[in-house]
């Protein structure tokens, strides 16, 4: 990944002075297929890491959606399950961090994963925060949009077109602002001495120059989403998800005028 050409000296790091968005570089199409290429790498140079790590992520989604249906029904599922995407970003941090370790050539180590959470709690409490009020939003929205379901004891396809029309509509809106900003941005909060503000700027100016490539990477995600959790493969393709997601912003954005959190540039 080039360097600008003038990096920050950590010592004399003044955040008063730095820019409100990193600059980011415009993508091919067959960005996504190398970064699910990357990740899968790293998938095989840390597999015990990787998938102890999917398989906690895939225990936490199944119990989301377990006790989603038990108080509710199968449409409340699915809304938890669109939330558990919604937070998915957040959980994968430890993902990101075995990814950095094997970059810096370091053997990954969970403890240290944690460790990194521990430093970034601040940031990652705020940024999902964010998330939440959002999703709660998206929640109220869902509940609304149930005007347009057909009083009909039997409705047919053609009955139920406004209310799926409109619910596709509005889940779309919120999905696409949700994965603007954290596309790219929880990586760079790892990375880089940051903060939350510009690293969520930073992702969606990244993923408005390169729409085309991030709209494809984020179909990627959905449907590896939910393939693996109808397949009972998301210990693997959430860990997957995770490693590709930094690849994406190591290739994406270009963060050196910032410090990185160990001194390196």
């Amino acid at each position: 990944m080039p360097e600008s050409s003038h990096p920050v000296d950590p010592g004399h790091y003044d955040p008063s002075n730095m820019p409100f968005v990193a600059p980011c570089r415009q993508l091919d199409k067959s960005a996504p297929g190398r970064w699910l290429y990357m990740g899968w790498q790293d998938i095989r140079t840390a597999p015990r890491q990787s998938l102890l790590y999917g398989f906690v992520l895939m225990l936490i989604s199944y119990t989301v959606a377990y006790f989603s249906y038990q108080i509710g029904s199968f449409i409340m599922m699915v809304a938890m399950l669109a939330g558990f995407m919604f937070i998915g970003p957040v959980l994968a941090f430890g993902l990101y961090s075995i990814s950095r370790q094997i970059q810096q050539g370091k053997k990954p180590v969970l403890g240290y994963c944690f460790q990194e959470g521990r430093r970034h709690f601040g940031n990652e409490m705020v940024f999902a925060a964010i998330l939440l009020v959002v999703f709660l939003i998206w929640a109220r929205a869902a509940s609304t949009i149930h005007i347009f379901f057909p009083v009909e004891a039997n409705p047919d396809i053609s009955d139920l077109a406004i209310f799926l029309g409109v619910g596709t509509a509005v889940g779309a809106v919120f999905s696409a602002v949700i994965f603007c900003a954290s596309a790219l941005s929880l990586p760079m909060l790892l990375d880089r001495k940051v903060d939350v503000v510009t690293a969520v700027i930073t992702s969606i100016n990244a993923c408005f120059r390169n729409k085309g490539v991030m709209l494809l990477w984020g179909v990627i995600v959905t449907l590896c989403v939910f393939i693996g959790f109808f397949t009972a493969t998301l210990i693997i393709l959430l860990p997957l998800l995770g490693h590709a997601s930094w690849h994406a912003y190591q290739e994406t954005i270009d963060a050196h005028a910032w410090p990185s959190h160990n001194g390196e540039q």
